[in-house]
């Protein structure tokens, strides 16, 4: 479900659920912390989506499949997880979205140093509409997004397109079509990996301390969405998608 590959300096990480829209498990989340866990020596990371979608969130139907609530909790401890690990990895990160990041799928945004999108990708975070908080997003969210944004986008269940994703600050980079996505964040890694490594890891190193998320805050952030996992909202709503 997740492929990691290095190529030279360059640490490129695919989400491989193609026929699943990507939409992650708990197993997927653990293979991609181990990924990003694993780049620490790379000058730059890409994170990338096989198949039509970057990804689609958390795989609802295997939540609606656990009414204790165990499923849901894994997957929003090790989304937590992800990000984090995301931010803190010395290398800076490129994500590139094409077809859609929703929901857990765009919270991935948040540990990302610059975002590649199509035009027309679909972003945003739509859970509160299935009685989930993506509180577990918003200390990342903060520290890369203006709070106005961060505010709107959390509390808007509707997706944007991705030109105004890239207004609202969400994305750094646009490309024409989702075919050009991989292969501009491609360039984007290779780019990175070729400038002198101190100055970029000791860049990053800098950015991460004045815009820090603390292990409490992103804690703070996961708790406030574990809080409402199993709760008589959440399982009746994923009981009516997939009951």
């Amino acid at each position: 479900m997740i492929q990691h590959e290095t190529q030279g300096d360059l640490s490129v990480i695919t989400l491989d659920r193609a026929q699943k829209r990507n939409a992650m498990l708990p197993e997927m989340l653990e293979g991609l912390l181990a990924a990003i866990e694993a780049s620490g020596d790379a000058r730059a990371v890409v994170l990338v989506g096989a198949g039509k979608t970057f990804c689609a969130g958390f795989d609802l139907k295997a939540c609606a499949a656990d009414p204790s609530g165990e499923t849901m909790r894994a997957l929003l401890s090790g989304l937590s997880s992800c990000v984090r690990a995301m931010r803190v990895c010395p290398a800076p990160v490129v994500l590139g979205v094409h077809g859609a990041a929703v929901a857990g799928g765009c919270a991935l945004l948040g540990g990302a140093d610059v975002v590649v999108a199509a035009r027309d990708a679909k972003l945003g975070y739509p859970v509160v509409k299935i009685g989930v908080s993506p509180a577990v997003s918003s200390p990342f969210m903060l520290a890369s997004m203006t709070p106005g944004v961060v505010r709107s986008r959390l509390v808007d269940t509707e997706l944007v397109d991705g030109a105004r994703a890239f207004e609202l600050g969400m994305v750094h980079a646009l490309v024409d079509t989702a075919d050009e996505v991989h292969a501009h964040a491609m360039e984007l890694g290779r780019s990175i990996a070729q400038k002198p490594g101190v100055g970029c890891l000791t860049t990053k190193r800098w950015l991460n301390e004045i815009c820090e998320v603390t292990d409490s805050t992103s804690q703070q952030g996961l708790d406030a969405s574990l809080s409402l996992t199993g709760g008589e909202e959440e399982r009746a709503r994923l009981a009516a998608l997939w009951g």
